[in-house]
């Protein structure tokens, strides 16, 4: 387990670095003092459902901290919690905004830098977290890696069902097409054979009149 300096202190844990993050700094730690020293699953409920934009970024930092810890340090993420987050102001962005009178105000487009640092409850917090949710009579909770992979299963069915539509759909219209060029080749087919007929009628026609001059010429 990786030993981490925090605000001058070591603590031990993992954790996950989401740099020039375009929002700024203060908008960050509203949102972090939210999940700070929160178990894994209640911090990724807080985020799931919390209006702020910036929540789905610090999301994906926390699941990005838990997958290391699970990886690299091979601890379960329902054991986990967020024993530090914090938000570095970083570089800002200058700007400018036309105004009245020829003259221009400065835009600050701030960024930030989200560290989020997560380590295993000890062994007497798990009893205790155990003997509360049992007086509550539910277990404790699904393992969060788990409900990750849940989540990814579900976003690669909902890939694989667009992809299917979209082959269908290329299908339907190639099929489309092909009735199309059938249905030119039979009109084609019968104006030829319109054409012939006329023209047989034509050519007929013209024989009987033939016939008939002849036949005028000799009873004269």
């Amino acid at each position: 387990m990786a030993v981490i300096t925090v605000d001058n202190e070591t603590r031990p844990g993992s954790r996950a670095v989401a740099k020039y993050v375009r929002s700024s700094a203060f908008k960050a730690r509203e949102v972090l003092d939210l999940v700070r020293g929160k178990s894994y699953s209640e911090a990724r409920e807080i985020l799931t459902f919390s209006e702020r934009r910036i929540s789905d970024t610090i999301a994906k930092c926390l699941d990005s901290a838990v997958a290391n810890a699970e990886h690299n340090d091979e601890l379960d993420g329902e054991e986990l919690f967020i024993a530090a987050c914090y938000a570095d102001e970083g570089p800002t962005l200058k700007r400018w905004r036309p105004r009245a009178r020829g003259r221009a105000t400065r835009i600050r487009k701030r960024t930030c830098h989200i560290t989020v640092v997560v380590a295993r409850y000890t062994d007497e917090e798990l009893a205790a977290i155990d003997a509360r949710m049992a007086l509550k009579g539910s277990g404790r909770r699904s393992s969060a890696a788990e409900a990750r992979r849940r989540r990814v299963a579900a976003s690669r069915e909902r890939d694989a069902a667009r992809a299917e539509e979209q082959d269908h759909d290329e299908d339907d219209i190639e099929a489309f097409e092909e009735g199309l060029q059938d249905e030119v080749l039979e009109d084609d087919v019968e104006d030829a054979v319109e054409e012939a007929t006329d023209d047989d009628i034509d050519e007929t026609a013209a024989v009987d009149e033939a016939d008939a001059e002849e036949d005028d010429e000799k009873e004269s």
